[in-house]
């Protein structure tokens, strides 16, 4: 299996948090989204000919993002874009909905759980503080096309963390202690050979 993922942070927080004592200025977050890449192998069990479990072991290449702009009355300033990059070791299991065969092809969908591990994280500056673990909900759809020797299904599949992978940063004057929350959502297209 491999993959071309787009991956960012769901950031919350309150607008307390990110406003200011002065009422022209205040300080907004986003996460932009940016390109990540995954490869891994798929174990399967089809119980039905309507179902199948799918799991398997993943490495994923992720570079997630968090931008703070000024908000003035005049316009937005940014002032500042922290990274965190990162491999992750990923285990989904996903419980997969398959239509009958129509000749060489059938569609399906699937809905899952993920678990995630980050592995490694580049030490680069200053960064963004994260927690390493994430649960994952996913679901998706996908396609099978039949060959003679293989099996090849190009796949969309959604995935949002359940998990709160904030880390409160030590300054008080950092901008992240504005934020109470972020979350992973990565949305991949996959490509198996079977």
């Amino acid at each position: 299996m491999i993959s071309h993922a787009s991956t960012n942070f769901l950031l919350e927080a309150t607008p307390k948090n990110l406003s200011n004592a002065a009422p022209s200025l205040a300080l907004n977050a986003s996460s932009p989204k940016t390109s990540g890449f995954q490869i891994g192998g798929t174990v399967n069990y089809a119980y039905d000919k309507h179902y199948e479990v799918r799991s398997g072991i993943n490495i994923a290449l992720y570079e997630r993002q968090i931008a703070f702009n000024e908000v003035k009355p005049t316009g937005i300033n940014p002032t500042k874009t922290y990274f965190r990059e990162s491999t992750w070791l990923e285990i989904p299991v996903n419980l997969k909905y398959r239509s009958l065969r129509r000749k060489n092809h059938r569609i399906y969908i699937l809905g899952g759980f993920k678990l995630g591990i980050e592995a490694n994280v580049k030490r680069t500056g200053e960064q963004i503080q994260a927690k390493t673990t994430d649960v994952s909900l996913e679901y998706g759809f996908g396609f099978e096309k039949f060959y003679k020797f293989f099996k090849f299904n190009p796949e969309l599949k959604f995935s949002h963390g359940v998990n709160n992978l904030y880390l409160s940063p030590l300054g008080g004057s950092s901008p992240f202690s504005r934020l109470n929350q972020y979350n992973s959502h990565t949305i991949s297209l996959l490509f198996y050979f079977e």
